[in-house]
């Protein structure tokens, strides 16, 4: 039997940080975000050989072993082991002979959650070939504690949500751990606009999330209050942003994006750096209104708000750069599996 399964990736439009420990603990938070065409992918195929293979030809890995209940996790595609020890673990069951192959159509570094969606669709593709009782909620949680508590891997808790969820949602992060997921009906017309006017620009340079979410992580610690008082402006952003959403008003929702990554860059000093403003230097000569920086910062992907009919321009001038313009639409649906018999 084959299983396959996919989850959304996405892009981080409002709040971001704010559902990373210990700010969740200490204060709530609040994420707007809404998932792409852009997805991750796992197979799984049964074996009966006795091994275990894993693939990510995307990245160039492999690694094979012998049957076993856990699996080392040594920085070879941890995150394929992780889904497998835990789901073992939880659900007592015997080793599992099986080969799996996953590829992401977004690189680890975007700024687009791609880990955390590949976690949220190995789990996915598991959760289908064993008929696991694990419904939305469920399966981000798992995710979640894969990454954070059985990998060791700084980060926040909306990824795996968005991926599991997707759509356009308002989350919040209460003190604590729950985690609330507000679907939001967002009329076709405004989504249409909203893909008019802003553009996904590829830096073609990845960045370690982990090591500015760390930043951020003592800041909050530290008690500084620069960084802690424009994080309470940032969440404030995502209550501000869904309304603007929900009521069409695209000019707003382009003000709330640029000050969000003002206030952002004030969390860590490597949020941003040299080749990100001379991006933008170039897109806002273009005639780009606003931009931003998806996901922790650092790198990755970047999207700009414009006028749409100033888009071609701006796009034509991206593309001059070292980095490319990425088509999207936004998607509906989380993540999915199905069987091959």
């Amino acid at each position: 039997m084959i299983i396959r399964s996919k989850a959304p990736l996405r892009l981080g439009l409002a709040g971001g940080g704010s559902d990373v420990s210990p700010y969740s603990d200490q204060f709530g938070g609040s994420i707007l975000n809404a998932t792409i065409n852009l997805y991750s992918y796992c197979t799984i195929v049964e074996q009966d050989d006795n091994l275990i293979k894993l693939n990510a030809p995307d990245i160039d890995c492999s690694v094979e072993y012998v049957l076993s209940s856990v699996l080392p996790i040594n920085g070879i595609l941890d995150l394929h082991k992780g889904v497998y020890n835990r789901i073992i673990k939880d659900y007592n069951l015997d080793a599992l002979s099986f080969s799996i192959t996953t590829y992401s159509d977004a690189p680890p570094g975007s700024g687009l959650g791609s880990s955390s969606t590949m976690v949220v669709s190995i789990v996915k593709a598991f959760v289908e070939w064993l008929n696991l009782p694990l419904g939305e909620y469920e399966i981000a949680r798992l995710a979640y504690e894969i990454e954070r508590f059985d990998l060791r891997l700084s980060g926040g808790k909306q990824d795996q949500y968005a991926a599991a969820f997707g759509g356009f949602n308002f989350m919040e992060f209460k003190k604590d751990e729950q985690v609330i997921v507000n679907p939001l009906r967002v009329k076709r017309w405004i989504i249409d606009e909203l893909e008019a006017s802003m553009i996904l620009y590829y830096t073609g340079a990845s960045r370690s999330s982990a090591m500015i979410i760390d930043e951020q992580k003592k800041n909050t610690i530290s008690g500084n209050i620069i960084a802690i008082e424009a994080m309470h402006r940032i969440k404030q952003s995502s209550i501000d942003m869904k309304d603007a959403i929900l009521k069409g008003d695209i000019s707003k929702f382009g003000k709330i994006l640029g000050s969000g990554w003002e206030d952002k860059k004030k969390m860590a000093t490597s949020i941003s750096n040299s080749h990100i403003d001379s991006i933008f230097d170039v897109a806002l000569s273009a005639g780009a209104l606003t931009g931003k920086v998806s996901g922790a910062g650092g790198g990755g992907f970047i999207m700009f708000v414009v006028n749409p009919i100033d888009k071609v321009k701006v796009v034509k001038k991206l593309n001059c750069l070292d980095g490319k313009v990425v088509d999207f639409q936004f998607s509906e649906g989380g993540c999915h599996g199905w069987k091959i018999f």
